[in-house]
């Protein structure tokens, strides 16, 4: 029987847990229990894992899960993801009924990609990975009497098996060359370089398999879709939460990978390259196509995967300090891209379209709102002195090596900024320039204001002193290769 030293690593993943066990019950009850409950168990989670992160906790479960610097700010990451979408739930006609199952979906999804924060081996991140796919491909669906959010259940549902079964391959083949389940065994073979057609197969299946996770092009087709049909909260909860976790795995596979090779010597250029050019092809790809779309959440959709293609820079540098520029990017785009969300879903439950001619005269209708948006879409734009400047300027800086191989990919990035700024900006004009059909003030929910405005205050503050969030970074990654 584990005793609550072995259990405490998972602590966070617990009280989570047990949780989701209770919530059903407690939404039998009348009013918003449900949600309130689901409110004070999240921010219990998070007063636990910072606490271990302050008290500078490390330890192992079961020699395949290890809390660290790392582990405890992604699953801090994922908590704050979670708040905001619990948050922006209290309203809503998707969780009016059925609202303990909605929330412990939730709980759970958000439970695996805390445990592949800390995954160790393959096992344990394919099980959290797994965790919450299948709890996301419910919530997608949770809308059962809207036919859009049934198609898009079925075609994430499509994708995810493919993914899954792609992914598994590739993870069968890793164990069977390596001889080994632990991440860094696995690393270090793939450190080698040795190149043989099960080294290029596994490599293939793994980066395709976790692509769709992350929707890098060309595995990005399922995400427009997906995010138009689900309903705006569990759309935040895949574009901010999700998407994380798949980059979690590239990190853990891809980077240790390079961090062996360079122990050992080894020089892995056609493997940079790979990921380079998948970088500059997805952020242009999801640049381009935003411009031509007229619905908000299809907009959106398409700017997550040009953000995922800007992400991916980390992977071809295969720097700490590209890491570091990562890990930054992740938790700015929470905000900037969490609240653009917020700010659709407050609107969406006021009645407005999610086209972005209906967005038309809001800055007259609702100012401060107007105002929010304008802060999410410029910060993720990259204009200073927002959050998404400061994060795209180490990001991108972290490419400008001693070598200059990868002053490209820096020009590439900065190009696709200035395309973004195009389409961030239709929306700004529509909000302020261009005059709507209606002119009644739009008065949107006290939690939709709270979640919005929590974002909005992170934006800013991150982008005029992000010292905090980049030494957290910087700790980060320095536990990173002793998972």
């Amino acid at each position: 029987m584990m005793d609550l030293e072995t259990l405490e690593p998972i602590l966070p993943q617990l009280i989570l847990m047990i949780a989701a066990l209770v919530v059903p019950a407690v939404g039998m009850w009348k009013g918003k229990a449900a949600a309130w409950f689901s409110l004070i168990i999240v921010i219990g989670a998070m007063a636990v894992t910072g606490y271990m992160m302050y008290d500078g906790y490390v330890g192992s479960f079961l020699d395949m899960y290890t809390f660290n610097e790392f582990t405890g700010l992604m699953t801090m990451v994922f908590l704050i993801v979670l708040l905001l979408v619990t948050i922006i739930s209290f309203t809503g006609s998707e969780t009016i009924k059925r609202r303990g199952e909605y929330f412990a979906l939730l709980m759970g999804a958000t439970v695996g990609m805390m445990f592949v924060a800390g995954s160790t081996n393959l096992i344990m991140m394919f099980i959290g990975i797994e965790l919450t796919s299948i709890s996301s491909y419910a919530l997608v669906a949770f809308r059962k009497n809207d036919p859009k959010s049934a198609e898009a259940a079925v075609k994430y549902l499509i994708i995810g098996g493919l993914s899954t079964a792609m992914s598994l391959y590739g993870i069968s083949l890793l164990y069977g060359l390596a001889g080994s389940v632990e991440l860094n065994a696995v690393a270090e073979y793939l450190a080698s370089g040795s190149f043989s057609w099960a080294y290029i197969v596994a490599v293939i299946t793994i980066i395709a398999g976790f692509g769709f996770k992350v929707a890098i092009v060309p595995f990005h087709f399922w995400a427009p879709d997906v995010y138009e049909g689900a309903s705006t909260p569990v759309t935040t909860f895949l574009a901010v939460g999700s998407k994380k976790m798949g980059f979690i795995v590239f990190f853990k596979i891809f980077l240790l990978m390079f961090i062996f090779a360079e122990i050992l010597g080894n020089s892995l250029p056609e493997m940079q390259w790979i990921f380079a050019i998948l970088a500059a092809v997805t952020m242009t790809v999801g640049n381009i196509i935003a411009i031509s779309q007229n619905n908000i959440k299809r907009m959106l959709a398409y700017s997550s995967i040009a953000q995922a293609g800007y992400i991916l820079i980390v992977l071809a540098v295969g720097t700490p300090y590209a890491l570091e520029g990562g890990l930054f990017h992740m938790i700015t785009h929470v905000f900037m891209k969490g609240g653009a969300f917020i700010v659709v879903a407050a609107l969406c439950a006021r009645g407005l379209g999610e086209n972005i001619s209906d967005y038309k005269g809001l800055a007259k209708r609702a100012p401060l709102v107007a105002f929010a948006m304008m802060i999410f879409l410029f910060s993720l734009a990259g204009i200073p002195p927002l959050a998404g400047f400061s994060s795209k300027f180490v990001l991108f800086s972290s490419a400008v090596t001693d070598d200059g191989m990868w002053i490209w990919l820096v020009a590439v990035a900065v190009i696709n900024s200035a395309i973004s700024l195009y389409y961030y900006a239709r929306v700004v004009k529509a909000m302020y320039v261009d005059k709507g059909a209606a002119s009644d003030r739009v008065r949107i929910p006290i939690s939709f204001a709270v979640a919005m405005a929590i974002c909005a205050i992170a934006t800013v503050a991150i982008g005029l002193y992000p010292v905090p969030i980049l030494e957290l970074c910087e700790s980060a990654v320095k536990a990173f290769p002793f998972i």
